[in-house]
């Protein structure tokens, strides 16, 4: 399922496309907002998205296998729920 679907599904309650887009967009938009200022994001029954910080580390470039230096960064991380788990099988 992409984001266009998801507007699909939700348009079939909301009614119109253009009032399921909006919906969407606030939904992501306001969960982007919160990870950026660090908050977690908890949707009971589906999981909990955080940000994770990653270390500085060396890697290799997988072409010429050469040692690159990879910066230290902030990146999201998603742990389902039970219920999602459950759901899932």
């Amino acid at each position: 399922m992409n984001k266009a679907d998801l507007v699909t599904e939700v348009a079939g309650i909301v009614g119109t496309s253009k009032e399921a887009k909006a919906v969407v967009d606030c939904i992501f938009d306001s969960m982007t907002a919160a990870l950026k200022k660090g908050d977690e994001v908890k949707l009971a029954g589906f999981g909990t998205f955080k940000v994770k910080e990653r270390k500085a580390r060396t890697g290799r470039n997988p072409q010429t296998g050469a040692e690159i230096k990879i910066e230290k960064r902030k990146a999201a991380k998603f742990s389902a729920a039970k219920a999602l788990k459950d759901a899932i099988g």
